[in-house]
């Protein structure tokens, strides 16, 4: 079965630049280098990675949050890179985001029912009795009641707040919505009620997710593809169920050998040293300075990404 693309990620590159004072040079972050990506309409695709990997450059330059170097972006066939103002706009509409932080990214001197109309009077020309009625409905979409729209964000719990943020990025309808560490600052006895959610809404309105985090057991509830990147570049990618049956890239079997779990009978892989500065990047594979089965043309050379449904970029396999 062909799985039809809402999003296309060609060559993309996205670099930043330091001040390091008037004496020193400045220096280029490689925060994202030469991905292709391909995330398919009503899919939970989750990009896996220590910090520091470049999983929320790459999030925010989807939406373009961050200005891109070189490479396209294609949004239902159309390159997002070269919209107008007003058809990014008209994007924005379509692509909405879940941050990290809901206390952070919901302005403490709004009321609730402020902050969720506010999209719609921009955006569309319903009436007001047409805008409190989404707005109610939405609310009550997250398990919340009426209510809590009288109310300010400092009011809720931060399993609340995550859930009004999921109202908001709800409230004009998108297609994909970009989840960046959705649950990491909530209570653990919270992630779970909030990772339920957002699988209903996945499943009711055929949502496409991209859900970035570092927890892989998170990943392994709502994912239905992994790409795990490292260095700002993706270096395994498959279904969820391979990944974890069957990883293949050294630092892919790391990330799950640091899953906690009971019994664990497979071997450990652990990792030396610490991740490379993305300013100063290894020669050749990127990976090669802390892979356990480095050979002498990693340090050279790097490899190309080989297979079909389930991909990866290591010389063990070329």
């Amino acid at each position: 079965m062909v799985m039809e693309n809402l999003i296309e990620i060609k060559n993309l590159f996205v670099e930043y630049k330091t001040k390091n004072g008037i004496l020193s040079q400045d220096k280029i972050i490689h925060a994202v280098n030469n991905v292709n990506l391909d995330i398919h309409k009503g899919e939970i695709l989750a990009i896996a990675g220590e910090s520091g990997c470049g999983k929320s450059t790459l999030a925010k330059a989807i939406l373009q949050l961050e200005r891109v170097k070189s490479g396209e972006i294609f949004f239902k066939s159309k390159n997002i890179i070269k919209l107008s103002k007003d058809e990014l706009k008209s994007f924005r509409c379509q692509a909405q985001m879940i941050f990290q932080n809901p206390y952070a990214s919901l302005n403490p001197k709004m009321k609730i029912f402020d902050i969720l109309k506010e999209p719609l009077e921009i955006n569309t020309k319903f009436s007001r009795k047409e805008i409190s009625d989404i707005v109610k409905e939405k609310i009550k979409l997250v398990g919340l009641d009426e209510s809590c729209l009288k109310l300010f964000p400092h009011e809720f719990s931060g399993g609340q707040r995550q859930r009004i943020a999921i109202a908001r990025a709800l409230i004009i309808n998108p297609e994909f919505i970009l989840a960046d560490e959705p649950v990491s600052a909530l209570d653990v006895s919270i992630q779970a009620q909030v990772i339920n959610l957002l699988k209903e809404l996945k499943e009711k309105y055929n949502l496409t997710f991209l859900l970035i985090t570092h927890d892989m057991s998170v990943i392994r509830y709502l994912a239905d593809r992994i790409a795990v990147m490292y260095l700002g570049e993706i270096v395994e990618i498959g279904k969820t169920e391979d990944i974890f049956n069957s990883p293949l890239h050294p630092y892919t079997k790391a990330l799950l050998s640091s899953v906690p779990e009971i019994n664990k009978t497979n071997k450990k892989v652990i990792l030396k040293g610490d991740l490379p500065s993305p300013a100063d990047l290894p020669q050749g594979c990127k990976f090669h300075t802390r892979c356990p089965y480095v050979m002498e043309k990693c340090k050279h050379s790097i490899p190309q990404e080989t297979g079909a449904n389930h991909k990866v970029k290591c010389f063990l396999f070329s």
